[in-house]
């Protein structure tokens, strides 16, 4: 049983704080007032009778007693989420085929996760699934060779399809270890070295390209790369810089200690990642996944990366419909 005064919200809203250092980002994060977070915060911390934050500080920092607790408000919020994920979607017994597309975003951790689950309900099915890129898994749908699929969104709305939003992905600017201090003030740093490029046939290099066009902003097209990790490889070497989204960065995990990763300089954006589903699918299967999906896009990716990168509070989020 928990003492008294130890809520799994206040859990939550510690975990919060202890990301952002701040009151109002915490309260963006978990959705309450922000008094209501200070609230959860004092109740917490008055039933272990310990500060867990140095409240004289600002931005908030964690305490030494504090960061010995995270460890362990951390490991129990990331169990009950996936548990709660592994919970949503259970009746899928009535099904007799599925096929999914993925884009390959999700490879590392998020993929698997997924897989398992509706593997473990799927019992009577004949079930696919595919790892691609937006463009494809998009063509694939429209060829209704898929019955779901997730990908970044164009904005188009289609009435053969039904799109269920789930997460915001912001763009990034991500550079060689130590090459930029501050990129907002650096545009000449970034000069010196090349623009790496994803392959303009994928989306998010579409996206990326028109967004530089509305910004006035002209970099040397040298490098064109169709493979994620071999762009974030080259970043890592210091043959040029990038934007990506914390999506992407998130799966290069093994060049994080030599990568740096700032916001976006030069006007802020981001794109969307969506289910999809043909519109005269049953609606309960594809909700049902989409919600598994944004818990698992919370436990696997956006609650890692805003300990990463913490300035990714509020702008890494999932969304509801």
């Amino acid at each position: 049983m928990l003492m008294k005064g130890v809520t799994l919200r206040g859990l939550e809203v510690f975990e919060a704080l202890a990301k952002t250092g701040s009151v109002a980002q915490a309260a963006e994060l978990t959705g309450l007032s922000q008094p209501a977070v200070s609230q959860q915060l004092r109740n917490l911390e008055k039933a272990l009778g310990s500060d867990l934050v140095d409240h004289s500080r600002r931005p908030m920092l964690v305490t030494a007693a504090g960061r010995n607790f995270l460890n362990r408000t951390e490991v129990v919020l990331s169990e009950l989420r996936l548990a709660q994920s592994e919970l949503t979607v259970m009746d899928l017994t009535h099904l007799s085929t599925l096929s999914i597309g993925l884009i390959d975003d999700f490879d590392n951790d998020l993929t698997p996760r997924l897989v398992t689950i509706l593997a473990d309900s799927l019992t009577q099915c004949r079930f696919k699934m595919i790892t691609a890129s937006s463009h494809d898994i998009s063509r694939a749908m429209a060829a209704r060779d898929l019955h779901i699929a997730v990908a970044a969104s164009t904005g188009e709305q289609r009435e053969d399809i039904v799109e269920y939003p789930l997460v915001r992905d912001p763009f990034i600017l991500v550079a060689p270890k130590g090459f930029l201090t501050d990129p907002s003030t650096q545009e000449e740093l970034l000069r010196q070295l090349p623009l790496l490029r994803y392959d303009h046939e994928q989306l998010i290099s579409q996206q990326i390209e028109a967004h530089l066009a509305q910004q006035k902003l002209e970099f040397e097209e040298r490098f064109e790369i169709g493979s994620h990790l071999a762009l974030m490889a080259m970043v890592a070497r210091r043959i040029g810089w990038s934007v990506t989204t914390p999506l992407g960065y998130m799966r290069a995990g093994r060049f994080h200690d030599q990568i740096d990763a700032f916001p976006l300089p030069f006007g802020a954006f981001s794109r969307d990642i969506s289910l999809f589903a043909a519109a005269d699918w049953a609606d309960r299967v594809p909700r049902d996944v989409a919600q598994t999906m944004r818990h698992l896009l919370q436990s696997q990716v956006i609650g890692p990366a805003i300990s990463q990168l913490p300035w990714l509070a509020g702008q890494l989020q999932v969304m509801e419909e």
